[in-house]
């Protein structure tokens, strides 16, 4: 085998992934309108069984939490019923699957949204972000600053999103705290600037992140939930004066909850990482006590050093799962990978989607 510590089997909270091949959540924007996930979903995951742990597409816990059109949700029983097939068809081919949860926040448009509403904020500051509506890439709607009433809700929606990702058999949950949504606009002081309890200091900043994740870990127990964060990203107009500080007291805050693992968004495709953000990440990974799955573009020579040298227990790769429904056996095989089509990421049907080859060159 070529590739010894990335096939080496890990325990991760409550389950037990056989190797260290994870797959990252990609957004494929191929759900119905109604958030209940396509018919091709269910062959599309159980095709990348064979990762250590599938981590789904982030999912909107709510109707005010979408961003984007024909991404999934897990708030009805529709949506609920739909990914019990998917993921009994994930278990039937012999994987494991957490769901990630996700609010969106300011990055959505007002066509998404109930009613025509504006989106839920920390801080009523509009993105410099575009999302995809049913008019194509818009630029995103300004948001309204949340009520107390608005945070305590967008709680008990995590909890509810949660229990009903346990109610369809996921495995685990990912609270997705990272890449400009919901919770890391709390998180960061370019578009927290709220003087209550949830706004100002690092400790007030990372207080929706802790309420959040102690409910829902609360509600479904620690060893069933990982985190994302992205303490470099600028995705979605993010920014802080102090990223160093802000991390490091988030993951002060998550260690003691006995979570499954840590996901670090480390560096996105074709990005660079500067000098000052490697060292804020290499802080982030010596603080964090549990497992820690890294995510930034790597192969499988990169991925293989990383876990070998500690510094991750698993690596999530993207795209190229995407193209490669096998990856672990093409990594284990150190065969050829398939080109992913980027221009069929998002939207569509069977193209781009379920149809690319395996090394048998037989769909699953």
């Amino acid at each position: 085998m070529a590739y010894d510590a990335l096939f080496t089997p890990l325990e991760i909270g409550a389950i037990t992934a056989p190797n260290r091949v994870f797959m990252a959540p990609l957004t494929r924007n191929r759900a119905q309108p109604d958030g209940v996930p396509g018919d091709l979903a269910k062959t599309y995951y159980a095709q990348r069984a064979s990762s250590g742990l599938i981590i789904s597409e982030a999912t909107q816990i709510s109707e005010m939490g979408k961003g984007y059109l024909n991404t999934p949700g897990i708030h009805t029983d529709a949506q609920t019923g739909k990914w019990r097939e998917i993921v009994d068809a994930v278990h039937e081919a012999g994987g494991r699957i957490a769901l990630q949860l996700w609010h969106v926040g300011r990055i959505s448009h007002s066509s998404l949204l109930p009613g025509g509403a504006e989106p839920l904020a920390p801080s009523a500051i509009r993105a410099n972000a575009q999302t995809f509506t049913e008019n194509g890439f818009e630029d995103t709607s300004g948001p309204r600053a949340m009520t107390k009433p608005d945070i305590d809700q967008t709680v008990a929606d995590y909890v509810a999103a949660a229990q009903n990702a346990r109610e369809a058999g996921f495995d685990l949950v990912e609270v997705h705290a990272a890449n400009g949504y919901l919770i890391d606009q709390f998180l960061r002081d370019g578009s927290n600037r709220r003087e209550d309890e949830y706004g100002g200091s690092v400790e007030n900043r990372v207080r929706f992140l802790k309420e959040v994740v102690e409910a829902v870990a609360g509600a479904i127990g620690p060893d069933r939930v990982g985190v994302r964060l992205a303490p470099t990203g600028a995705f979605n107009d993010m920014h802080d004066s102090d990223p160093e500080t802000l991390f490091l007291h988030a993951v002060e805050t998550l260690n003691p909850m006995g979570l499954a693992y840590l996901h670090v968004v480390e560096q996105f495709p074709g990005d660079d990482t500067s000098e000052d953000e490697r060292a804020i990440l290499k802080k982030v990974r010596a603080a964090w006590n549990g497992v820690f799955v890294s995510n930034g573009d790597y192969t499988a020579e990169t991925g293989e050093a990383r876990v070998k040298e500690g510094g991750a227990d698993a690596v999530a790769y993207g795209r190229v799962y995407i193209a490669n429904p096998d990856l672990v056996e093409r990594f284990a095989q150190d065969a050829p990978l398939n080109e992913p089509d980027q221009s069929t990421f998002y939207g569509g049907g069977a193209e781009g989607y379920t149809d690319y080859p395996f090394l048998d060159d037989r769909a699953a």
